[in-house]
């Protein structure tokens, strides 16, 4: 485990998960000593059994990661100033993780705080939030080059937003689970620097409730593609794929104008959503 700061004291041929792993990850630019095969590992596709935490941390103060950080399924959870879980803005993460960083093996348990911050490119694998708060992880990168990237895991109980993208790039989510919560990813709305913001969901279990898929901005140049989403408990359908908003730059609330594919901004087709 290598971080900057460490935790303050205070078919014909059958595919099996290892195989349908890697090449998973190939898929997603992940290749050599980044694919760990252990059992600390999602199986290929989103989970269905959550995962028990090896022990427990509580911390006082933001774990800040540059490297790689293995937490070995320790559930971290916030005491102090980190002790928030409700949905203030501006909380600071358990996690803050430097351009380039990977955080994998990691509970978030309550309080959550902000969870995790991703200054730039970063990869979240096999990481469960256990209560989202304000949100469960927030990329905020500025480069149009950043790419986040966000393997297995899943988050539960998040009254708003899971997934919360305020910066520029490339949000790439695959094998992720996600439960009784508010939106599995949103593009920023009305931050004060808006950026154009490519969204790429594939292979995603949304057990219901869950209100929207997907909320990015139309008028920024946002696009969202999705394919093999997997909506469980839903039967009337009520969860919406993809809704597009015309967002801002002033702080104001964004305004909804359309939900739905539309080949431009929301990319999929019925087959690529199916209920359960």
């Amino acid at each position: 485990m290598t971080a900057s700061a460490q935790p303050p004291v205070r078919h014909r041929r059958r595919v099996t998960r290892r195989r349908a792993l890697i090449a998973g990850s190939t898929a997603l630019g992940i290749t050599g000593a980044a694919i760990v095969t252990t059992t600390l590992l999602s199986p290929a596709g989103a989970a269905s059994v959550w995962p028990t935490a090896s022990g427990s941390k509580a911390v006082a103060s933001t774990i800040k990661v540059s490297g790689t950080y293995d937490g070995k399924l320790t559930k971290f959870s916030g005491k102090g100033e980190l002790g928030g879980s409700g949905q203030d803005e501006g909380q600071d993460p358990i996690f803050e993780l430097a351009d380039g960083a990977v955080l994998k093996n990691v509970i978030i348990g309550t309080p959550g705080a902000d969870g995790v911050h991703c200054k730039g490119s970063c990869t979240l694998q096999n990481v469960w939030w256990l209560d989202v708060g304000e949100d469960a992880a927030s990329f905020k990168g500025t480069s149009s080059s950043a790419v986040y990237k966000v393997i297995g895991g899943g988050a539960k109980n998040g009254s708003d937003k899971v997934l919360q993208f305020n910066g520029a790039g490339r949000l790439v989510v695959t094998g992720f689970r996600v439960e009784n919560s508010g939106k599995l990813v949103r593009s920023c709305g009305n931050c004060k620097k808006q950026f154009k913001r490519t969204i790429v969901l594939s292979d995603i279990d949304v057990v219901a409730p869950l209100k929207v898929i997907a909320g990015v901005n139309a008028n920024f140049g946002d696009t969202v593609t999705m394919s093999k989403i997997r909506i469980q408990g839903d039967p009337k359908k009520k969860v919406r794929t993809c809704v597009r908003f015309k967002g801002n730059d002033t702080g104001k609330e964004p305004t909804e104008i359309g939900t739905g594919a539309d080949g431009t901004t929301c990319k999929f087709s019925s087959s690529d959503i199916t209920y359960t």
